[in-house]
């Protein structure tokens, strides 16, 4: 038996062959299923990144209407396309949307990049998100 410690995707190779031929009472059942929860985490943090470079482009493109261009237009509509891919493979996800503290998380790493790669100050940008989640998805100023 290989350990979940020694080599992670050994282990889930072997796992997944001993759940196929049905020798349960050997399968390492405390750490598939941390890894079973990792990877709904795994996707909630793909959509909370997705959604800050969104959110992060449209404050750039609210504070700097001088800089607006093509790369910035581009960079908008695929998250777009992204997020709305990623919400209709796993729809469980819209929870998140639906959540103030992801949105507190999700704002303020938005403020942040902007700042960041704008060179404007952080308390430039609003404390709180400016849009409705329906304006960030399908469509703002672009």
């Amino acid at each position: 038996m290989i350990r979940y410690d020694q080599d992670i995707i050994a282990w889930a190779n072997e796992q997944a062959n001993l759940l196929r031929a049905g020798r349960f009472d050997q399968v390492d059942i405390l750490h598939l299923a941390e890894e079973i929860e990792d990877v709904g985490k795994s996707e909630q943090r793909e959509l909370a990144s997705r959604m800050s470079v969104l959110l992060a482009h449209l404050l750039k493109w609210d504070v700097q209407p001088e800089r607006r261009g093509a790369s910035w237009e581009c960079t908008i509509r695929e998250q777009r396309r992204a997020l709305q891919r990623r919400l209709n493979k796993t729809p469980s996800l819209r929870q998140c949307l639906e959540d103030a503290e992801w949105w507190e998380d999700v704002w303020l790493d938005a403020r942040t990049e902007a700042s960041r790669e704008s060179g404007i100050g952080f308390e430039t940008f609003p404390a709180s998100c400016p849009w409705k989640q329906e304006e960030i998805l399908h469509g703002h100023s672009t």
